[in-house]
């Protein structure tokens, strides 16, 4: 019998990625279902079905009154469950709750809930991390992350969310206070792992007054002036002794980074890719974020003393790295999509539109960055006068989007111009009526529906 459920999930799992591969996210979703319900602890099934969910949604998802109150009572029903004790029923509730819509996070945190209530932690963080990825830069949805990773003590994950959380959010103390709580724990467990067993070896780790004082500097929101130092010294001993810590080097990096240091931060960096022996893309990037902020710097700098000519040409040095830098990059992580996405738009931006076509019909398979990707290989097409290109592309962005976000008013206000330009006025003018619903002063949109509804009327 388990050998029939065995086979039976795996011919399930089988059509499944086929239907997502194919675009069929309907039948993908139904397929993978199947194959969770007859084995549910196949991990890699149930990442599969988080990713044809997550892409059915935004194809044919619905939002609005009606759909949040269906999510509300959903999300009662699986509570109750999970307070009488039945999380395996739980569990199959949820995975209903998150066809309907993978990336609400009331809805993810109820699938969490059902999954630990069942003993599934791991079922738990794959609905974390599969919205995570679809949606990180969503301030609340990061931060609701970054707090199931904290309360899971998986440290470094969670100081990775914080990291993130506090790009979107730079002047938020609160953020920086939580990063640092994070970055001290992560700091603290990778010590404690190298002790584990060891008599006394946790309690070395706090011994002295010393290591005290590091750690209350570790944790203040902003760390300057003794406090950074007494870091600084702390990090650099320890990469002496254990030169292959990433961990250290980076908490080093980013002490540098907060006090403007990115000379010395990009030392470190270059150092750090060069001790860990294998290539790692998260180092790379960070890299590459700090030579940028070096040369903003050195550009302010310049501005700063009247050097005009001169931060003109050093911004021009700026543009051409970030240009090289990316192309160097997607070399050595031809698989990285985001890359390509990254690397389509600065093709796109000096209007090398054949090569930005190849890579953003790359990057538009990454569910992150398919949406962009869909705008910008719409703009592409237009430039290179394919309009009718273009409209399919902007179609299916506009469709794929729920609310009228900043990238649906583009999209939608694109669809206005091609149908402008086509002759279709009175599309356009539903396109322009679309977007002014929500923006009454987006772009030119109060002057171009005046000028269209005159043209009408005299038609």
């Amino acid at each position: 019998m388990a050998v029939d459920l065995a086979q039976k999930a795996q011919n399930f799992t089988n059509r499944g990625r086929q239907a997502l591969e194919t675009g069929r996210y309907d039948l993908a979703v139904d397929m993978l279902m199947e194959a969770v319900s007859a084995a549910p602890d196949v991990l890699e099934t149930r990442k599969l079905l988080r990713a044809a969910q997550i892409a059915n949604f935004r194809r044919n998802g619905k939002t609005g009154l009606g759909a949040k109150l269906t999510y509300m009572m959903a999300r009662q029903k699986i509570m109750s469950l999970v307070k009488k004790g039945q999380g395996a029923e739980a569990m199959a509730e949820a995975e209903n709750l998150l066809k309907l819509n993978p990336l609400d996070a009331d809805n993810i945190e109820c699938a969490v809930k059902a999954a630990e209530a069942a003993g599934k932690a791991d079922a738990a963080a794959i609905s974390i991390e599969a919205a995570y990825e679809c949606s990180n830069q969503d301030p609340s949805l990061l931060e609701r992350v970054a707090t199931y990773y904290t309360m899971a003590k998986r440290w470094d994950k969670a100081r990775d969310a914080y990291q993130k959380l506090s790009q979107i959010k730079p002047g938020d103390q609160r953020i920086m206070q939580l990063l640092k709580n994070t970055e001290a724990q992560a700091t603290m467990n990778a010590g404690w792992e190298q002790t584990a067993g060891k008599k006394g070896g946790f309690q070395a780790l706090i011994a002295n007054k010393e290591q005290a004082a590091k750690l209350d500097a570790a944790n203040k929101a902003v760390v300057v002036g003794e406090g950074a130092e007494l870091l600084i010294q702390e990090k650099l001993k320890q990469i002496e002794e254990e030169p292959k810590n990433m961990n250290a080097r980076r908490a080093l990096a980013r002490i540098y980074i907060q006090g403007k240091r990115f000379y010395e931060a990009i030392e470190v960096l270059q150092n750090a890719i060069e001790f860990a022996g294998t290539m790692d893309p998260e180092l790379d990037r960070m890299l590459s974020q700090t030579k940028v902020q070096y040369y903003d710097q050195q550009i302010d700098l310049m501005k700063s003393e009247g050097r005009e000519d001169e931060a003109l040409q050093l911004e021009g040095e700026k543009n051409q790295f970030v240009f090289d830098d990316l192309a160097e990059r997607v070399e050595r992580y031809p698989n990285d999509l985001h890359l390509r996405y990254e690397l389509g738009v600065q093709y796109y931006t000096y209007e090398y539109y054949d090569d930005a076509l190849q890579h953003l019909q790359l990057a538009q398979k990454s569910p992150k960055d398919r949406l962009w990707a869909l705008y910008y290989l719409a703009m592409c097409f237009l430039n290179k006068g394919q309009r009718d290109m273009a409209v399919m592309q902007l179609e299916t962005a506009r469709d794929s989007i729920p609310t009228m976000d900043e990238l649906k008013k583009k999209v939608v206000y694109q669809l206005g111009l091609c149908a402008e330009e086509s002759g279709d006025l009175e599309r356009a003018y539903q396109y322009y009526k679309d977007v002014y619903s929500t923006d009454v002063g987006y772009e030119d949109l109060a002057e171009r529906m005046l000028a269209v509804s005159q043209a009408l009327k005299g038609a």
